[in-house]
């Protein structure tokens, strides 16, 4: 009789000691999946921050790379001439800005030192709560290595943008290379969506997935699709390709444009602005036609309350950003050299939602699962 009490209060003590073990591991879960999400966040301002940099021309405004010593901007007088002086010797002074007086440097300065001081914090924001949360052991052992697998991309993220910006002091370059600021452009939304990923991992239940080996196959197939949209949006706005078909529907009363296979340097696919805005266009109204398709499969499947909210949003940011782009292209007519105008405002807007478009692409594809992952 004995025994059998000690047992059952021994088995109590450990079904409420596993209990409590389990909802402290949920209740740190929670916080880092909020930490991800807010460097999720951190991530979209920062090329946001590097979309203003690019539209405003200042992204060769510093020619070094400082980690430490440049967190600060010029402190005085003889500090800014000495950055201007330095810039003065790059060939997109030399070539494209040579009316530029001080004032007018400071203004373009700020903006790069700007998208590299958020860049700096967003190290910092990561950095600082991993700390914290690997001494107080908020992670388990299977969240390390992706945690580290994090910080490996925003490094590798970081030595492609000055990559790219050593692209635009050599030679006769006045702009950075179209091909590098792609590159920069993708590894940021990889990043983006890496975080994202790991993020819905520690915030969304087993339960609230949906298996549908149909709509996963869309999800995913939409969300490639998208990056290969991305990827000639950056080669557009490297290109400064807008300017050259600034009509619509047509591309400047044509459906298919000519002069499309030729190139004087580089592969067309790459280096021809009228096969990138060609391609650009008709990529987006592919996705588009995928997103409604989806949507309207989707629409039939209403097992998860989770999935039930989210499955409408590619529709609605598809379209928000289709409309967008088609203005951004109007638009580009009324642009002027280091001024700030409707075409940036749009073109800012329009980089914007493709990334909620992704973010919520992203979603589809970790809500919805090819077959049960319970056994």
């Amino acid at each position: 009789m004995t025994k059998s009490v000690f047992s059952v209060v021994t088995s109590s003590n450990f079904l409420r000691e596993m209990i409590a073990n389990y909802t402290d591991q949920a209740r740190k879960n929670k916080i880092v999946a909020y930490w991800l999400l807010i460097g999720v966040f951190m991530i979209i301002i920062q090329t946001l921050l590097g979309g203003i940099t690019r539209l405003s021309g200042s992204g060769l405004s510093i020619t070094e790379w400082n980690l430490v010593t440049g967190t600060l901007p010029p402190l005085n007088d003889k500090a800014w001439l000495e950055e201007f002086g330095k810039y003065q010797q790059s060939p997109q002074f030399k070539y494209l800005n040579q009316d530029f007086g001080l004032s007018d440097f400071k203004f373009i300065f700020f903006w790069e030192w700007f998208h590299r001081l958020w860049a700096r914090i967003l190290g910092f924001v990561f950095a600082i709560p991993f700390i914290y949360f690997l001494i107080k052991r908020y992670f388990t052992k299977d969240m390390v290595l992706p945690i580290f697998g994090m910080f490996a991309l925003g490094a590798l993220q970081g030595a492609i943008g000055w990559i790219m910006v050593a692209s635009g002091l050599v030679g006769d370059a006045i702009y950075v290379r179209p091909t590098k600021l792609a590159l920069h452009f993708i590894f940021a939304m990889i990043l983006a969506c890496y975080v994202l990923w790991f993020a819905l991992k520690l915030l969304v239940p087993n339960t609230q997935k949906v298996v549908n080996p149909v709509l996963r196959k869309w999800s995913v197939v939409m969300l490639l699709l998208l990056f290969i949209q991305l990827t000639y949006g950056a080669l557009m706005a490297g290109h400064k390709a807008a300017t050259v078909a600034a009509t619509w529907p047509t591309i400047n009363g044509m459906w298919v444009p000519d002069g499309m296979s030729h190139s004087a340097s580089g592969h067309y696919l790459l280096e021809n602005k009228i096969t990138i805005h060609f391609i650009h266009r008709g990529m987006a109204y592919l996705l588009f036609a995928f997103i409604l398709i989806y949507t309207v499969k989707a629409a039939k499947v209403k097992p998860s309350k989770t999935f039930n909210k989210h499955k409408w949003m590619p529709l609605i940011l598809g379209t928000v950003q289709v409309l967008l782009g088609i203005f951004t292209v109007l638009s580009s007519t009324g642009i002027q050299p280091n001024k700030w105008r409707m075409f940036e405002t749009i073109a800012e807007l329009h980089q914007l939602f493709a990334m909620f478009l992704m973010l919520s692409l992203v979603v589809q594809v970790y809500l919805v699962q090819a077959r049960s992952s319970v056994r």
